[in-house]
């Protein structure tokens, strides 16, 4: 659906006003950049840097000065190096540091040894080896073995502006990331613009969409392995690396498109400036998010259900809203407020006739456990009246045009400005204009329509923004919205949750965003914007979401349910059992809509979606310790079933089903209809969850055959796990905390496995003073006999005084439970899911003769 065709199916609830505003800005648009913007070159000159004159060893790497161009080597640690190719005639500046949270000076010194040969240049760490070949300044860079990861075919720069950096593909390499993308999990063989943008709904295949960060993941098979297809095991342990390229201008990024085995790079500005990370794919994460940062510990109660449409209104609605969830039993955190809250559109106000009283509507709501979450565009609407216009006009706020009046663009409210969020007085304004809704009591922010979107009838929808020729700050630089257009979502989310901080700095932030680019997640969690409520828009949520966690936005999810269309009953479930384990859990539809809340479809669906609400509860204590492994080490709660196991190649092009953290495997159904699906296991035991029946995968390409009809989906526990669960309330603040409930699923033979647990107040920082507590568990077996100790690092104090253990897939009792050295034994026993429990004082080790 095109941004024409939106508005006009939007007209019924907005003004017709809005429809005109589109159609006038695509005039005033196209003057402008007529007017100010550079007339497009015919066909761009490219120079290619030629040979190198002259090498310079340095601390921590070498700098080469070629005919054209210099090249910078870095290494900020052995596995990672940057790479920087400047053009010695009209080189543009280095790009401003928005993606990087450590710089050069906080990295540890890195060993490099330089040598230089007759035709190379070689820089080697301990983890990494760059070859320069010096008649053409390009690279090629292989492990310490000697194993090729990438290999330059070229480098080169426009005349006119741009760079392009085209690299060797190697056979059967897959290629993972690019942030939000429509498109096929495996990236290799399309086409990639990055470019955000506002598609007003989108389907699969569509590109661009809001959220793109230029990093990717690569997967080379290893020396020996075998070509076919669905191959289960390789014949040596793979290859893989990760590239970011630190260039927010408009990209084309061909991943084998037009020539299978080249990718080939182009920026229309800016440096060629990249990093490349070795390693484990765990250890890429981990690598690339201590460079651009990590994800800040969300508080509890957004991992809780949250329900929203297009919109809640009036305050009688949304009371109503609140009671018909717990009259109808269903667990929930926070109901989202969409842009009909405001008074005409206007940022930081209300209607005040339909929520008169919106700081007593947030303490009912919050006394019921039910926080308020409202959304904030970044187009402030020119009227005189408006105190947020005003004082934004004071404060110099806005984006300007070259001859130096504010751009004036259209959106919900009518024509508006926009803040220069890459000015820093801009971004301090920002934060201050979030005190009078932190005042009313509202707990979260939704940052809507940042890529940023203007209103236009343009047939291209990358035009849908700001024209080129507007003007930012770029924090005192300077440039043109080429260059921070990719920026502006990003630093909207900064100066949103910069203001959080100053104005409530024991809170922890809430910052939702639908754009962003390298780094967005220091400041703010995402969702996958205006999806569509059919089966291939379900579909299309596990590579999205699998997407962003391989490019450092971890936490998100999609809008459950669709937020284009009408849901029916069925995909509504199936799309509540995938959303219970993603990080982000919130329905949404779009105006005009049927309902589309829990009970909007009656039973059986009521029944088995609230079922699936009710899990995510007691999966908080496990959700919970993902996350923090999400702030700690820059892992994905959502990972692709080889996150642990890249050599098992029969799982490489696995996009329909995913890990939830260390132990849990998640295969929802993805056809209308279906009772049943297969499911690609990586090795290994697992249990099923709802049975407990021990499933063995040792390799085969047989994917396991599971029955699932709408009530459940299949799910599997990764054999050795430890699992906490907690208890299910009406909200995460009012939910009983009395016991832990820690669920053991043995190894089936001997060894030995850990799992973790994560544990502090839930809200504020106390856990940075320490006050948290990590708990790790060790299971192990040898023969009959099971152990499980119980290690506790942290000064926070939990508040549960029971644990009741279970102990899933027994034949039978087990003989002896001991724990601490005394005895114990089991309440009950279910024989058909083949599961003992026992209630517990906190342990230091138990044990079990099976």
């Amino acid at each position: 659906m095109s941004i024409f065709q939106r508005i006009q199916t939007a007209l019924r609830g907005l003004k017709p006003r809005v429809l005109y505003d589109a159609l006038v800005y695509t005039y005033r648009r196209t003057r402008a950049e007529a007017r100010w913007g550079r007339p497009p070159a015919p066909a761009r000159t490219w120079q290619e840097p030629g040979p190198v004159r002259q090498v310079t060893p340095t601390a921590r790497g070498a700098l080469l000065q070629a005919e054209r161009a210099t090249l910078e080597l870095t290494f900020l640690a052995p596995d990672l190096v940057r790479i920087t190719y400047t053009p010695l005639d009209d080189a543009p500046p280095l790009p401003l540091p928005y993606a990087i949270a450590r710089p050069e000076t906080e990295w540890e010194p890195v060993a490099v040894t330089v040598t230089t040969g007759e035709n190379t240049v070689q820089l080697q760490t301990a983890a990494l080896v760059v070859n320069v070949d010096t008649q053409t300044a390009r690279l090629a860079l292989c492990d310490p073995a000697g194993q090729p990861l990438r290999r330059d075919r070229q480098v080169a720069f426009a005349v006119e502006g741009g760079v392009r950096h085209s690299t060797a593909l190697a056979a059967d390499e897959r290629l993972f990331g690019l942030g939000e993308k429509a498109t096929a999990w495996n990236r290799r063989g399309r086409r990639h613009t990055l470019w955000n943008t506002d598609p007003a709904g989108y389907a699969p295949g569509d590109e661009p969409i809001n959220l793109n960060i230029p990093v990717y993941v690569g997967l080379i098979p290893g020396e020996g392995a075998p070509a076919a297809e669905g191959a289960a095991e390789s014949g040596g342990a793979p290859l893989t690396y990760l590239v970011f390229y630190e260039n927010p201008y408009r990209a084309e990024l061909d991943l084998g498109a037009a020539n299978p085995d080249v990718a080939e790079h182009t920026f229309q500005g800016g440096l060629l400036r990249y990093y490349v990370i070795a390693g484990p794919v765990p250890h890429l994460l981990e690598r690339y998010t201590e460079l651009t940062g990590r994800h800040r510990l969300p508080p509890l109660w957004l991992l809780g259900y949250q329900q929203s449409r297009w919109s809640y209104y009036p305050e009688a609605r949304v009371r109503q809203l609140a009671q018909d969830f717990r009259e109808h039993d269903v667990p929930c955190d926070a109901i989202h407020l969409d842009i009909h809250y405001m008074d005409g559109y206007r940022c930081f106000t209300w209607d005040r006739e339909r929520f008169p009283d919106p700081a007593q509507l947030a303490a009912d709501l919050r006394a019921q456990g039910i926080k308020l979450v409202t959304i904030i565009d970044p187009g402030i609407k020119q009227d005189a009246a408006y105190p947020v216009y005003q004082s934004g006009l004071a404060a110099d706020a806005f984006c300007k045009l070259p001859d130096g009046k504010p751009f004036i663009g259209p959106v919900w409210p009518g024509e508006c400005a926009f803040p220069d969020f890459t000015a820093p007085a801009a971004r301090a304004w920002w934060g201050e204009q979030y005190q009078s809704l932190l005042s009313a009591g509202v707990a979260g922010f939704w940052n809507d329509m940042n890529e940023p979107s203007v209103f236009s009838s343009a047939k291209d929808k990358t035009e849908v923004t700001m024209p080129g020729v507007v003007r930012h700050s770029l924090d005192g630089r300077g440039g043109d919205h080429r260059e921070a257009h990719n920026l502006y979502g990003m630093q909207m989310v900064r100066a949103s949750t910069e203001g959080l901080l100053r104005l409530k700095p024991e809170q922890r932030p809430v910052v939702i965003t639908r754009a962003g680019w390298a780094g967005v997640q220091r400041y703010a969690t995402s969702w996958t914007a205006d999806n569509q409520s059919t089966w291939e828009s379900y579909r299309l949520t596990i590579p999205l979401v699998l997407g962003l966690g391989l490019s450092g936005l971890a936490f998100t999810g999609s809008d459950t349910g669709g937020f284009i269309g009408t849901c029916d009953g069925e995909l509504f479930t199936r799309w509540i059992q995938l959303s219970a384990f993603m990080p982000f859990f919130r329905a949404h539809t779009e105006i005009n809509s049927p309902d589309q809340e829990p009970w909007s479809y009656g039973e059986p669906y009521l029944t088995i979606v609230r079922r699936f609400i009710e899990l995510r509860y007691e999966l908080l204590p496990y959700l919970y310790t993902a996350v923090w492994q999400m702030t700690a080490r820059g892992w994905p709660l959502v990972r692709p079933l080889w996150w642990d196991a890249p050599e098992q190649r029969h799982l490489w092009d696995v996009d329909d089903a995913f890990l939830c953290g260390d132990a849990l495997l998640v295969a929802p159904v993805l056809e209308p209809g279906a009772t049943g699906r297969a499911v690609t296991l990586p090795n290994g035991s697992w249990y099923d969850f709802w049975t407990n029946a021990l499933v063995r995968s040792e390799g085969s390409c047989c994917p396991h055959q599971v029955f699932a009809p709408l009530e459940t989906l299949p799910l599997f526990v990764r054999a050795g796990t430890v699992l906490p669960l907690g208890e299910i309330g009406p909200s995460v603040e009012q939910r009983p905390t009395q016991f832990l409930r820690l669920h053991l699923y043995p190894l089936p033979c001997d060894g030995e496995a850990e799992s973790w647990l994560y544990e502090d107040a839930g809200e504020g920082f106390g856990y940075e003073q320490g006050e948290y507590r990590l708990n790790r568990f060790v299971m192990r077996r040898a023969g009959d006999r099971l152990a499980v100790t119980w290690e506790r690092t942290g000064a926070y104090m939990p508040p549960y005084e029971h644990v009741e253990l279970a102990v899933h897939g027994l034949p039978r009792l087990p003989e002896e439970l001991r724990a601490d050295g005394e005895r114990y034994a089991f309440a009950e026993i279910d024989p058909r899911r083949r599961m003992g429990r026992a209630g517990l004082a906190p342990f230091e080790t138990v044990e079990l003769l099976l």
